[in-house]
């Protein structure tokens, strides 16, 4: 079951909501005395279960026999509408997220934590750009009633879908039908009055975190102090037409560690493994990455080094988001359409991600595009396609998000600058 409610819905709640749900995931239900009793039935054909929140979506996920679809589908109903919400429940969630809290500020790997910050610099104080995670402060004030009056106007009928991989659509309809339809939820089906439909503001901006990170990853091979800068730009929501050639420009980008091996097959042939790990030997990483929602999108670098090279890394960032608008060769579209599509391909391969794939299209345009179609699309993009987009995400202003020690990160407005008036040319 997927439902359209995550963190970007908490705009008049405490924020931290979609992650206490996250983690109160498949607990009690009107049917099942504790989580241990729905892990044993799951068993009984094989299942297991997982529950993933991210910015937009809520994702409740049971993989099972196919002969136990009956079984799979009452216990998602009611693990969705019918949760208790003990007290003993509600304190091991804030158990589980303070010490998640803790663990994400310990961890060698920023990226979640960067993730955070660039979007909370690109949308300021909306939609996507509010918090994932549940600040330690809200912890406490979370209880059932808020969680209610949340559910109360975001898990409705219009805004969940019911999805299914390696079963017959008329079983999976009669299931719903005996099951989904008609459940008065634990809250009640009083009208929703609160539904938040504001659309994602691009602010751009900078949020920086001063932070000690030489004892971040002690032992036997300590990783060397690192400042982390991530830099993007607006790029466009996923069911506009220049999505794909935005996802055709993120494959051309690429990169990765500098530590990863192997060979053309892992993108070592991306730009920013060409021209940025190769040619500075003393940058950990560059990788791109594309965050796209219904509204809007960002795409964005990610680059790490010592401290003391931050103004250089900066510039050789910027510098690779300018010339994304330079000439494009045949042979490097060509390579990044391909890698786009067998990257496609082999994820659809497993069953899970095919499962959200469908669910996700479904609830964000009640249609799904097959991979066929993906690839004709894919293959379509032009060069004169990606200068168009580049041109247009150049004319905004950046998100910038900097970790780490930061004596000599140059100001936002140098940023700024240096991407303006490259792209303005």
């Amino acid at each position: 079951v997927l439902v359209s409610s995550g963190s970007r819905h908490e705009a008049k709640y405490l924020s931290g909501i979609t992650h206490f749900l996250e983690k109160l995931a498949f607990s009690s239900s009107a049917q099942f005395a504790s989580k241990d009793e729905i892990l044993l039935t799951l068993e009984k054909h094989g299942g297991i279960c997982d529950c993933q929140a991210s910015r937009d979506t809520i994702m409740y996920a049971v993989s099972a026999d196919a002969k136990g679809l009956d079984t799979v589908v009452a216990l998602l109903a009611d693990v969705v509408l019918q949760p208790r919400f003990s007290d003993e429940e509600m304190e091991m969630t804030r158990m589980a997220i303070r010490f998640e809290l803790e663990d994400l500020n310990m961890r060698p790997d920023p990226e979640p934590l960067l993730t955070e910050m660039i979007h909370a610099a690109a949308y300021r104080e909306n939609t996507v750009g509010l918090n994932r995670f549940c600040p330690v402060e809200n912890t406490d004030k979370i209880n059932r009633e808020v969680l209610h009056s949340y559910l109360r106007n975001y898990y409705t009928p219009d805004r969940m879908v019911l999805a299914g991989v390696g079963i017959e659509h008329e079983q999976l309809v009669e299931c719903a039908r005996k099951y989904l339809l008609g459940v008065e939820p634990v809250w009640g089906s009083a009208r929703t009055r609160d539904v938040d439909r504001s659309v994602a503001q691009y602010t751009g901006g900078i949020v920086k975190v001063e932070k000690d990170m030489s004892d971040v990853s002690l032992g036997p091979t300590p990783i060397p102090e690192l400042t982390h800068i991530m830099i993007g730009l607006e790029s466009c929501s996923f069911l506009e037409e220049d999505f794909i050639p935005f996802a055709v420009l993120n494959m051309m980008m690429g990169g990765g560690g500098s530590f990863s091996a192997g060979g053309p097959g892992k993108g070592m042939f991306t730009r920013l493994y060409l021209n940025v790990l190769n040619r500075h030997h003393w940058m950990y990483n560059a990788t791109s990455y594309h965050h796209s929602y219904e509204d809007t999108g960002l795409l964005c670098i990610h680059a790490s080094a010592d401290p003391k090279q931050v103004r250089e890394m900066v510039e050789i960032i910027t510098r690779e988001f300018i010339l994304m608008a330079g000439a494009l060769g045949e042979v490097e579209l060509e390579r990044a359409k391909t890698q786009l599509k067998s990257m496609l391909m082999m994820n659809l391969e497993s069953r899970p991600i095919i499962f959200e794939d469908v669910g996700r299209q479904v609830l964000a345009t009640n249609t799904r595009k097959l991979p066929h179609e993906l690839c004709a699309l894919i293959s379509d993009v032009k060069p004169a396609d990606i200068k168009r987009v580049v041109t247009k995400m150049l004319r905004n202003k950046p998100a910038v998000a900097a970790l780490g020690d930061l004596t000599d990160l140059p100001s936002y407005e140098h940023i700024q600058a240096a991407l303006s008036s490259k792209g303005g040319r």
